[in-house]
Order: structure tokens, then sequence, then C-alpha cells
């Protein structure tokens, strides 16, 4: 299983002026009519903000916590750098892991129809003629799978790098069960 992607989210601050940030940080865009964020990137490592007025951010791209941790101490270093916010930012903000995006590859072919069959439809989705792939949910941990016919899957909403293992192992506990895999 390799991860794709950690989305988190912080406070950095109780209030934010987003028009000084943008004027002030190279990178930045704030464009009020299309959204009410600002967008900042880090290349190392590379990751995306999502600042709100609410001093809210929402880190999206990194790869793994450390990543997501170092992102956010960047960007709290280079906002603290500017004159009108600076004592407002702390140099470590605390952080909370959303949603982790993680990918699979079973290595082998899938026959979709045979675990929609077997599985039933109590914890899943399938409509191949708007989506090509099943979408199977786990209340525990509380995560989705995307399954393809190509054998490769797409886990999201564990908070952990394990939960999202624990998904995959379940599901394909299911389909050695089934006779599928």
């Amino acid at each position: 299983m390799k991860i794709e992607n950690v989305v988190a989210n912080a406070r950095i601050a109780d209030e934010l002026d987003l028009k000084y940030i943008e004027e002030n940080l190279e990178n930045a865009k704030f464009t009020k009519k299309r959204f009410p964020g600002l967008v900042y990137q880090t290349r190392d490592p590379k990751a995306a903000f999502l600042i709100f007025r609410s001093g809210r951010v929402v880190c999206t791209g990194a790869k793994n916590e450390e990543d997501v941790r170092k992102a956010i101490d960047k960007l709290a270093a280079e906002l603290r750098k500017l004159p009108n916010i600076g004592d407002k930012v702390p140099p470590h903000p605390e952080f909370k892991v959303q949603n982790i995006v993680a990918s699979a590859d079973l290595k082998r072919e899938l026959n979709i129809g045979a675990i929609v069959e077997g599985l039933g439809l109590e914890c899943m989705e399938y409509e191949p003629e708007v989506f090509p792939g099943l979408v199977y949910r786990l209340e525990e941990p509380k995560t989705a799978i995307l399954v393809f016919s190509s054998g490769r899957l797409v886990i999201t909403g564990g908070r952990t790098k394990e939960e999202c293992e624990r998904a995959v192992n379940i599901f394909v506990e299911k389909l050695k069960q089934l006779g599928v895999l």
C-alpha cells in the first residue's frame, strides 16, 4: 500500500487578513469572488494550503504526517515573518489528520460482478454506467475502498496508515472467503 495524499487541518491564528497575506507572501493567491480562502503552496515538502480568514488552514498533498508537520511549520515560519501577522502565529501549530488517500494493487484482475453478487449491496455501491469501480464501505475502520477490475484499490477515509492497511486486509479477507482472490 502506498500513501498518495494526507489531508490535515490546523488553526494557525484567531483571524487572518488574507488580502494582506496575498500581497506580502510570494505565490499566495486569493480570489475572493471564486473561493473564500487563500491558496498557498510549498515545494519542499510538496503541499498545498487553503488558508481561511478564521485562521484555519487545510493542508493537502503531503505524503505522510512528517511532511504535514514540516509543511505547516514552513507556512507558520513564512507568516511569522510578516509584520502584521507574525505575532499571531505559533511556530509549530497543532494539526489533525482528517483523511488519508492510499492506493494498493492486488496484482490480479478482479471480477467485479462476482464480488457484487457475493457480498451483496449492503455496504457497497456499483453503477458501472456512472463509475467503473465498486465502492466498498467499511464501518470499522470508517473507510471506503474503490475497487477496479484491474485489481487496483484506492483507500480513503482513514486517519492513519494503519487504518488504511486494516481496511485493505479486511477487504482482501472477504475476497478470499468468496473465492474471487
